[in-house]
């Protein structure tokens, strides 16, 4: 591709050499550089790319894109053949000549941006899954993974591609047919030019708060929603939500933008009402067109609510029917965000990548909410980010689950040892009770286990069923191995047991609400007189229940006495 064309719309540039050259390819990486290319020299946190212009060189690079202020030595050492081109800001300069160079692709489909602290993931597969329902070929640009339908093009390794890969994605998707792509755009990718020369038809805004504060993000909140702002600059049309107390001024911060908002309990262009939420989805009515209709999806949560809100207001600008909205949200299931897993033991076991304060603390009391019985949570921290939140998530933990098993989770660079610590320090604040297990698997298995075992050892050691009797089951450690846990029985006898209790259970729950449906009009009264008085004895208790309940009359045995007994006449 002529270089000319590929520096096109870039300002204020100063060059050093001919631009009357073609450019076989392009990239950052001075060991991707072959002969004919442009390397582009980038100044990283930990790793200056101006250190590595003499081996892009030496693999053949005929353009070098450097910073304005390079070291004039670096300059110097630059063969008068190889042209020099210099930019105040090569991160910008980078993104716009990767625009140039695949074809500007996002110009050719309809770009939905969408950002936030949280809820970007679950928007952007529901928002997905709305315009597949409606036959529309989208791509998927986000923090699991690339998708072209339901096609995985890889496993992501960061939320947003640097730019010179989002642009070989997009181009791959408008080749392969795509109409729309959905992509989660990070604080990160806007602060640091990403995404610049996108050409977004809408912009997103879940929500805001503290995430993603240190060194090598970002020095502040302000930095940080700044960041996040630039996208609603960059779009033709915006959605935000309008019960979070940052998002919800962006319509009058950009007056001249057409924004609209989304809501639950404030004023909004799309509001959520009669909303049920339950351990397993929630539904609520919402206006699609001119009618209210019940739209309910299968990632619980109250956060589902506003996240099926932003992605039906996608939907309806893209002109998305009432019902496709509805059978898409109804269909739609995000990897690893509020997953039930589906297992023997009759378990909620949910998988959520929370990974801030607020998204602990969101997703665990909306499990304690419908949970009836213990809340265990394993979680950790990843490595290199945010290191103030660690503790902070601890004390969350420790604060609503009822047992903590603290793990690692994607140290990066960092022990995990110090890692699962810091942690610690926060869940000391608070009595909750917790465990360190280090290896994820282990810690995984472990709560799994302790999940299990209480109403286990119930049926087991006091023998509440008939097949199983007064048998004891447990695991126990092998003294004379390794020590690792062997159980006294095989596993198709736990799987049998494992069913006895949930039978048990089940069996005991169905007569509780006979018992207490039954006797509604004593509880009540008994209910009265405890407001009343504070306190009740026993004999108060069955006072009043007698008057609802007949109790059987106690048969009284005639007692022989022993003395008589003993002095019968031998026969």
């Amino acid at each position: 591709m002529e270089l000319k064309k590929i520096l096109a719309g870039l300002e204020g540039l100063k060059v050093k050499g001919s631009l009357d050259l073609d450019i076989n390819n392009l990239d950052s990486d001075s060991r991707n550089i072959n002969d004919g290319d442009m390397f582009v020299a980038i100044k990283g946190f930990d790793i200056d790319g101006h250190e590595y212009i003499k081996e892009a060189i030496g693999n053949g690079a005929k353009v070098i894109l450097a910073q304005i202020d390079i070291d004039r030595k670096i300059i110097k050492e630059i063969p008068d053949d190889v042209t020099i081109i210099l930019s105040e800001n090569t991160r910008h300069a980078l993104a716009i000549c990767a625009c140039n160079f695949y074809g500007n692709p996002s110009k050719k489909v309809k770009l939905i941006g969408i950002t936030g602290t949280k809820g970007k993931t679950t928007t952007s597969f529901m928002t997905k899954a709305i315009l597949e329902k409606e036959g529309k070929k989208v791509g998927l640009i986000g923090t699991i993974a690339c998708y072209i339908g339901s096609k995985k093009l890889e496993d992501s390794d960061r939320t947003t591609p640097e730019s010179l890969k989002l642009q070989k994605i997009f181009k791959q998707m408008v080749d392969e047919g795509c109409e729309v792509i959905v992509m989660e755009v990070s604080s990160q990718s806007l602060k640091l030019h990403r995404v610049d020369g996108c050409v977004f038809d809408i912009a997103v805004f879940t929500n805001f708060s503290e995430d993603h504060i240190s060194e090598k993000e970002h020095p502040d909140m302000e930095d940080y929603f700044n960041s996040k702002l630039k996208l609603f600059h960059m779009c033709k049309t915006g959605y935000v939500n309008a019960d979070d107390l940052h998002t919800a001024k962006i319509p009058k911060m950009l007056p001249d933008n057409d924004i609209s908002t989304y809501g639950i309990d404030n004023y909004c262009n799309l509001l959520a009402k009669d909303i049920t939420i339950t351990n397993s989805y929630v539904d609520f009515k919402v206006k699609l067109g001119q009618r209210n209709e019940r739209v309910k999806t299968f990632i619980p949560g109250r956060f589902s609510v506003y996240n099926s809100l932003a992605a039906i207001c996608v939907g309806l600008k893209l002109g998305c029917s009432a019902e496709n909205i509805k059978e898409a949200l109804l269909e739609v299931r995000v990897p690893g965000r509020s997953e039930l897993v589906d297992n023997k033991k009759d378990l909620t076991i949910m998988i959520d990548y929370a990974h801030s304060p607020e998204s602990l603390e969101n997703i665990l009391n909306a499990v304690k909410s419908y949970t009836r019985g213990r809340v265990i949570s394993v979680f950790g921290c990843g490595g290199d980010r945010d290191p103030g939140k660690r503790p902070i998530m601890g004390e969350i933990s420790g604060r609503i689950a009822d047992f903590t098993f603290i793990t690692s989770d994607n140290p990066r660079t960092e022990k995990p040892e110090e890692i699962v610590n810091e942690i610690e320090a926060g869940i000391k604040k608070t009595k909750g009770n917790y465990k360190v297990v280090v290896d994820r698997t282990e810690a995984i298995k472990e709560a799994i286990e302790m999940a299990t075992k209480l109403a286990r050892n119930m049926i087991t050691l006091y023998g509440m069923s008939d097949e199983f009797d007064m048998m004891a089951l447990e695991n126990v450690e092998n003294r004379y191995l390794d020590g690792t846990k062997v159980s006294l029985v095989g596993e198709h006898t736990v799987a049998e047991v494992d069913k006895a209790v949930l039978d048990v259970i089940k069996t005991c729950h169905i007569k509780a609400k006979n018992i207490i449906e039954e006797q509604k009009t004593a509880l009540e009264e008994i209910s009265n007189f405890l407001f009343e008085k504070e306190t009740i004895s026993g004999e108060e208790f069955m006072d009043i229940l007698k008057k609802y309940v007949d109790f059987p009359e106690k048969e009284e045995k005639k007692e022989e006495s022993i003395s008589e007994e003993n002095n019968k006449p031998e026969e």
